[in-house]
């Protein structure tokens, strides 16, 4: 009745390890930074792991279009963003070994 008390023992110890990683690397993430650029670098964005924007450089030349600064603000921000995401799920691969667990990307933010 009790022999697979062990099994369940084992597994949520193996758990609890598992959320300490991801606390590791969600902190490791929010540190690291990742750079999109557009219009040939005239608009240079800066997000961290966690995709929130936390630097954005403009060259004085793209100031002329508005219209044309805001799309390349957009792609920059963008392409940026999507380096920080693909970065959480390498890193989600890395930690579950390749396992896919439905929704744990966007629980950890890097949806």
């Amino acid at each position: 009745m009790f022999g697979n008390l062990g099994n369940i023992t084992n597994l949520l110890k193996s758990a609890k390890a598992m959320q300490g990683k991801v606390a590791e690397m969600q902190e490791e993430m929010a540190r690291k930074r990742f750079e999109g650029d557009a219009g040939g670098g005239m608009v240079t964005a800066t997000v961290d792991g966690k995709g929130t924007l936390v630097d954005i450089k403009i060259e004085p030349s793209a100031t002329g279009d508005v219209e044309l600064l805001e799309d390349l603000v957009k792609s920059a921000v963008g392409a940026a963003t999507t380096k920080s995401q693909e970065a959480m799920k390498s890193q989600l691969a890395d930690l579950t070994g390749g396992l896919n667990i439905p929704g744990l990307t966007d629980a950890l933010g890097g949806g």
